[in-house]
């Protein structure tokens, strides 16, 4: 099951410098000390993403430029999409190449992929409660700094849509707000004013009485802050359409349920972002497919110690009969006889002298 039906990641150039940033955090100064002692240079490994537990895939390709990041040789094999629904032990991916780029890029590639999987499948849940309502739920920008893109597009994988994703997105505009600029109304045609026809207008009330006072102003949506499902059934009503409604406050999946029956149009939750658990994935080696890059790039079981250091027997000298030498009479075509490849050693006559 897919959740999600145009979902894509931003440019590549847009959330590549985060994942090279946490690499960058976790080599440190002198790169994976465990890994490059361990592992042989010039080993190749393939080793398997696992989701553990069940859920909803996000992050395959954040997962991926983690390992491809160190090393542009491994290769991924993608077993599941984001957006999938998958079960315990699922494969999502298989990643293959050089065993230290694997190695040394397992924790951040799993970091952002068991977050991203996390918050999608937290984002699945309240999708699947709210079916039948007509509401949807929407995250904020309540998310873990320097990972918005990420946390936001898994909320998208998990069948969500998205608030705004920064200050310069929208305007919304909160009690603060209201109250160093005089007022809700004085507020909104400020901002009006300010950003033009193209921008929309989100004002955030906590009371019915605030609501009416603002029901004549040029707002594009309304946010609906910690009311109870009685007061917001009355707040939808007495907004009767004009613009959008929204939730907000208290948002949980034990809450969103009763709220989205009210008629509101959206439910905002910082939850989803800031409290959802990661999902357990790991990466396991395939032990049947390691081994050394040699052979042609074959893999031919990782040595115990690089193959210079393998332990060899002694040579044996030749030995010789007493009296006798070793003859090894020479080859030419015509001896070659039998089958192909195969060669038999040529006869050597012995012509007496005296026989004429």
């Amino acid at each position: 099951m897919t959740h999600y039906t145009s979902l894509s990641l931003p440019p590549r150039i847009v959330w590549e410098p985060i994942v090279r940033a946490a690499l960058l955090e976790d080599l440190g100064r002198a790169g994976d000390r465990t890994t490059d002692a361990v592992v042989p240079a010039d080993a190749l490994a393939s080793a398997k993403l696992v989701a553990r537990a069940g859920g909803i895939v996000a992050g395959l390709e954040v997962a991926a430029a983690a390992f491809r990041l160190l090393d542009e040789r491994v290769e991924i094999e993608f077993r599941a999409k984001d957006g999938q629904t998958v079960g315990p032990m699922t494969t999502l991916a298989i990643a293959s190449g050089p065993a230290r780029a694997i190695l040394s890029g397992e924790r951040v590639a799993l970091n952002f992929l068991g977050r991203m999987c996390g918050i999608a499948t937290a984002s699945g849940r309240f999708v699947a409660l709210l079916e039948g309502t007509g509401a949807h739920i929407t995250c904020t920008r309540k998310t873990t700094p320097g990972l918005r893109v990420f946390e936001k597009y898994a909320v998208r994988a998990g069948g969500g849509h998205n608030h705004r994703f920064g200050l310069d997105d929208a305007v919304l505009i909160k009690d603060n707000h209201v109250a160093l600029a005089g007022g809700a109304r004085a507020a909104v045609l400020l901002a009006r004013d300010a950003v033009g026809h193209m921008i929309s207008i989100e004002l955030e009330v906590d009371t019915l009485d605030q609501l009416s006072e603002v029901l004549d102003l040029p707002l594009d949506a309304v946010l609906l802050d910690n009311m109870d499902p009685a007061t917001l059934r009355e707040a939808v009503s007495m907004v009767a359409g004009r613009f959008a409604t929204e939730a907000s406050g208290g948002i949980t999946l034990e809450t969103a349920r009763a709220v989205a029956e009210t008629g509101v149009g959206y439910l905002s939750s910082g939850w989803l972002t800031h409290s959802a658990p990661t999902l357990d994935v790991a990466l396991d080696i395939v032990v049947d497919d390691v081994g050394p890059a040699t052979d042609q790039g074959r893999h031919t079981g990782l040595p115990l110690q690089p193959p210079d250091h393998r332990p060899r027997p002694p040579p044996q000298p030749h030995r010789l009969q007493e009296g006798r030498e070793r003859h090894r009479p020479e080859r030419d075509e015509e001896s070659r006889v039998g089958l192909p490849g195969r060669r038999k050693r040529a006869r050597v006559h012995q012509v007496d002298p005296t026989e004429e």
